[in-house]
């Protein structure tokens, strides 16, 4: 072997883990911090049990396996033996498709069949105990009640996957064997990287969180030790998440939680707007959590209460901010902001070009048409009023400073309404007040507090429970605003290198 071959030996875990942003493959220096934050005893004991419930490349059994066989040297010191034990004993899995059952069998047994000649343990079945079985979706009218998967799209013929993941399409009802054999072993430590989507109709760009769902499987099984990394989208809710938000915020048992704000800090190349989490849920101990932030090689850890707020607050000095704005004791500007589609009208419409005589104009997607009065469904009370227009959709990078978050924003005149695009904040007679308001949304100051609730790409009403309200028959700049709300210098710099001026 030459030099440079000895120099450079690539795993292939590690190429894999570059390959989809959909069900994000895990790279083996991710899952070693992962097995770190686990009582190291769990790897010198023959009775510890592992399931991975999601395997997808089988890197986290593998893992496992290397800190066993070392953990296991004393007590077991026959390497054949202590391999045997390990594999058959040890360590258990449920691969998400066939296919990353194959590779994961690969990478534990070093045999795509755990039967094979080249397995490192000889299993009486080709599958061993890394299991892949079809599993169906189970339909109520066009939905599946495990999952929320469309049946339109996901009720499919043989020779298609049907996402259908086996750990999350089984209860104490339906499916029940695989449930309460899972519950029946006893798993001291589950782990693993769950598919974080799937998405709810062929048409739809949205798409359907699924990691929550395996989050509570998994404490069903009541484990000595879970952890898993997924979407840190949870912080805010949103989108199916609001219950596994107050579940998670509120449960104590939340030991660690490690946060990357930015997904490509973990998962080079991969991007997924919010960032991404991993957490130990200890079961037999309660209290705080030990929080850790990673941006880039930037790591900072303190003692947090996750349910300090509604939303969690990644940033330490956010929420020192945001305590301060909350210790005036004034109104959220959210009561002033509009539902989502505030008159009830499609994305899609695009009204008249021209003008005609008592026609609304219409501010959609690709400009603005006009439409007639009776057009308008609902909101009727906010046409005739001086109003800001802003985009429900986040403009700029929500993982990682700069942001920009409102495009476009501009002042709404009486008879102006808008599509589904948009939503709309204040309702004014006076167009001098409406222009205050304007400039408000403008500051760094009020687009940082939005900026701290803000999980997704997606601008709602209750994205400005942080925003106070204020007299908007004067003027609002970032330098009246730190000054009345008592910041630092070096709050004021965290907001200035979070939030980039409006274009």
């Amino acid at each position: 072997m030459s030099f440079l071959e000895e120099l450079h030996k690539p795993d292939i875990l590690d190429c894999i883990s570059h390959l989809s942003s959909d069900e994000v493959f895990t790279p083996p220096k991710l899952v070693n911090e992962i097995l770190d934050t686990l009582p190291q005893e769990l790897f010198k004991s023959p009775d510890t049990k592992f399931l991975d419930p999601c395997c997808k490349s089988g890197v986290f059994l593998r893992e496992i396996a290397k800190r066993l066989i070392d953990g296991l040297a004393d007590k077991i010191p026959n390497l054949e033996e202590r391999l045997d034990h390990i594999f058959k004993n040890q360590l258990f899995g449920l691969a998400i498709t066939e296919l990353t059952g194959l590779l994961s069998r690969r990478s534990v047994y070093c045999s795509k069949n755990a039967d094979g000649e080249y397995s490192v343990c000889q299993f009486c079945n080709n599958q061993g105990n890394i299991e892949y079985k079809r599993t169906y979706h189970i339909w109520f009218k066009d939905k599946c009640m495990m999952c929320g998967a469309s049946k339109s799209e996901y009720d499919r013929g043989e020779e298609l996957e049907t996402h259908a993941y086996s750990f999350i399409h089984t209860d104490e009802q339906r499916n029940s064997e695989l449930f309460k054999r899972l519950k029946d072993m006893k798993f001291d430590v589950i782990i693993g990287n769950p598919p974080y989507q799937l998405s709810t109709t062929q048409e739809s760009a949205q798409a359907k969180p699924l990691y929550h769902l395996f989050v509570q499987q998994a404490k069903k099984l009541n484990p000595r030790y879970l952890t898993m990394i997924i979407p840190a989208r949870w912080y805010a809710g949103g989108m199916g998440l609001d219950n596994f938000r107050q579940e998670m915020l509120t449960d104590n048992q939340i030991r660690v939680l490690v946060d990357y704000p930015n997904a490509a800090d973990c998962f080079p190349g991969v991007d997924l707007r919010g960032g991404v989490c991993y957490f130990l849920w200890d079961r037999d101990n309660r209290g705080s959590c030990n929080f850790t932030s990673i941006v880039r090689d930037n790591k900072q850890t303190t003692e947090r209460i996750l349910d300090e707020h509604p939303i969690f607050i990644r940033w330490i000095k956010a929420l020192k901010i945001i305590e301060k704005v909350a210790t005036m004791q004034e109104e959220s500007l959210s009561k002033d902001v509009s539902t989502v589609s505030p008159f009830g009208i499609g994305t899609s419409e695009r009204g008249e070009e021209k003008y005609f005589t008592n026609s609304l104009r219409l501010f959609h997607s690709k400009g603005f048409g006009y439409v007639k009065r009776d057009f308008v469904k609902t909101g009727k009370n906010l046409i005739d009023s001086y109003k800001v227009l802003l985009s429900q959709t986040i403009s700029g990078n929500m993982e990682i400073p700069p942001v920009q978050i409102f495009a476009p924003l501009k002042l709404m005149e009486p008879s102006d309404i808008c599509t589904h695009s948009y939503l709309t904040v204040g309702n004014y007679s006076v167009k001098n007040v409406a222009s205050n308001l304007l400039k408000y949304l403008k500051t760094k100051f009020v687009r940082f507090l939005i900026f701290q609730t803000a999980s997704g790409i997606h601008i709602s009403k209750d994205k400005f429970r942080f925003v106070p309200t204020q007299d908007f028959n004067e003027e609002w700049t970032d330098e009246k605003l730190y000054k009345k709300y008592g910041l630092t210098q070096d709050e004021i710099n965290f907001i200035e290198s979070m939030i980039r001026p409006m274009e």
